[in-house]
């Protein structure tokens, strides 16, 4: 990765955050701008992979390792049902080129994307 970002700097702990979980490769915790009564971010340690894509083919157990801590924060956090979204490029709405999740729940509308 390129350009150092804003969760680098949280995964240097140049930042300080409230971690929600963290394993040996990453990290989760609220997001600044929540847009649903639960929402938190999971984010790799590593700078490597500026979207999801680039994630998924280089590093795919770390993909599932993000997955896997979303689910578990779902479970703590809400009734265990979440969406997850990969803002994958900046025509898709990704202002932060370190991959990251996006974990929302509760409120959600029914029926909506």
């Amino acid at each position: 990765m390129a350009e150092e970002t804003v969760f680098g700097k949280i995964v240097s702990g140049e930042i300080p955050v409230e971690k929600l979980a963290e394993t040996e490769r990453v990290i989760a915790f609220a997001d600044i701008a929540p847009q649903a009564p639960v929402h938190f971010l999971v984010i790799p340690k590593t700078t490597d992979y500026a979207n999801v894509t680039e994630l998924a083919a280089g590093d795919p157990t770390l993909l599932a390792e993000m997955v896997e801590v979303a689910n578990a924060l779902a479970a703590e956090h809400a009734d265990g049902d979440f969406r997850l979204i990969f803002n994958n490029g900046a025509n898709a709405g990704q202002t932060v080129f370190h991959v990251h999740a996006h974990v929302l729940a509760g409120g959600l509308a029914e029926g909506s994307l």
